[in-house]
């Protein structure tokens, strides 16, 4: 029986089915496992069930009976649970785990909102797109059903919400969900991360999203700082890598963005805002950059100041463009940029400077392939000219990491510590769209060259 029909069920017979109101209840996000009210010791599975789990299961058992609990892809007022790359949906009424395909409909059908349970504390899940069916347990398989008001239904559809039985204990990623094109920076001692909103279609997501950590492990979600559509008159599309930059107490976040509908040339913003978690207003009310003002796609923006406080801006797929930004940070002098193309060069320009020398780092490859890496180059100034050194950072399949790139990097304040942030396909079952932030340090050498960076887990 198709959804269409099965909704249409008790209209055509003449039935109606009233939902009793319910109070909205919450989840905290991150790791967690969900425990059947009455089967205690029965957990939700990436199954698709409710299966025994003990403290003497196999790992892979207790990883399947662990969540991270997200914001939902639909709605950030209800929930999505994740297992690795994949998320639980339902579809035909049956709750399966599938890699996000990043429709509307994948992300509607893998969102679900949280109501009291049959017992206090408890909660219960009702579908985003089917408010009247609830997440239940029948003979232990795991179904969207109509709701049903009677206590054998509100039983059989309620959860306790406990500790993981997987706890976190690898690295990465350090982000909850799907991220990428991570940005990373350090304002006042506290780290910034802000990433592309991974998981849609063709990458046409809208929102930018920050987060901050005092450690490289820990990280507050401060929400959306930017919307496209309400926010940008001229996108409301592709909310790509984005970057930022403060002067004198106020904060620069430059930006990609396109149309959904009509001219679909990529072009780039800049917004500003009194602090690194926004909320930011769109600094000029049209691009920086115009979509064809030159080669290549124009997105992928980065600002690096150098030691006289003199702030360059980078950009540009197919060819890296540099160009001296005034003083306001918000425009430049077309006549005085300057394009080139290291060999490999792709995408992902990215300009850090040490002992003298500035590094051009850059992402190879598509970032749909698991062959997507980092290289870099060296040189004397900041527009070079450019010595390439050799890739630093790549898959490493034997580890199940694929597609490194597109990073940033930071350095811990004071210390001569560094640290890149980039991202990979979501493990396991990523792709290229769907993808997840990691960290990792990075080393030089006592020549000045960087040090192969070891992708963990």
């Amino acid at each position: 029986m198709n959804r269409l029909v099965a909704a249409l069920v008790g209209l055509t017979l003449g039935a109606v089915i009233v939902v009793p109101s319910a109070h909205a209840a919450t989840i905290a996000t991150g790791a967690r496992s969900l425990e059947s009210v009455n089967f205690p010791g029965r957990f939700v599975t990436a199954a698709g069930r409710i299966d025994p789990v003990t403290s003497g299961s196999t790992a892979a058992a207790k990883r399947d009976a662990t969540f991270t609990v997200l914001p939902g892809l639909a709605s950030p007022s209800c929930y999505s649970f994740q297992v690795g790359g994949m998320f639980l949906r339902h579809y035909d009424f049956r709750l399966r785990l599938d890699v996000n395909a990043g429709t509307p409909a994948f992300r509607q059908d893998a969102t679900f909102c949280a109501v009291d349970g049959s017992v206090a504390g408890s909660i219960s899940l009702a579908a985003y797109n089917y408010p009247d069916h609830r997440i239940r347990h029948r003979d232990y398989q795991l179904w969207l059903d109509p709701y049903q008001d009677t206590a054998g239904f509100r039983a059989d559809s309620s959860f306790r919400v406990t500790a993981p039985w997987a706890p976190k204990t690898n690295k990465g990623p350090v982000l909850p969900g799907l991220y990428a094109d991570p940005h990373i920076v350090n304002f006042g001692g506290r780290y910034y991360l802000y990433p592309t909103t991974d998981g849609f279609a063709s990458w046409s997501g809208t929102q930018f999203k920050a987060f901050s950590s005092t450690d490289l492990v820990n990280w507050t979600d401060h929400g959306v700082i930017l919307d496209l559509g309400p926010g940008v008159s001229w996108a409301d599309n592709s909310a790509w890598a984005p970057s930022i930059a403060e002067r004198n107490g106020k904060y620069y976040f430059y930006f990609s963005g396109g149309m959904a509908s009509g001219d679909t040339a990529k072009q780039l913003g800049v917004a500003v805002a009194d602090s690194p978690t926004g909320p930011f207003r769109d600094a000029l009310g049209r691009p920086l950059v115009r979509g064809g003002q030159f080669s290549g796609q124009a997105i992928d923006s980065m600002v690096f100041t150098d030691d006289d406080g003199q702030s360059y801006l980078y950009w540009g797929q197919g060819s890296v463009h540099a160009v001296r930004l005034n003083s306001d940070m918000i425009s430049f002098d077309p006549a005085q940029v300057r394009s080139s193309k290291p060999s490999g060069y792709n995408e992902a320009p990215f300009v850090l400077k040490r002992n003298g020398t500035y590094y051009l780092m850059w992402s190879e490859n598509d970032t749909r392939s698991e062959d997507y890496q980092v290289a870099y180059a060296t040189g004397n100034s900041p527009f070079g000219p450019w010595t390439k050194r050799g890739v630093v950072l790549q898959k490493r399949t034997g580890q199940g990491i694929l597609g490194t790139g597109h990073h940033s990097v930071v350095r811990e304040p004071g210390t001569d510590t560094w640290y890149v942030a980039y991202h990979r396909f979501a493990v396991p079952g990523g792709n290229g769209i769907n993808r997840e932030t990691t960290i990792d340090r990075l080393h030089f050498n006592s020549d000045g060259t960087i040090r192969p960076i070891t992708p963990t887990l």
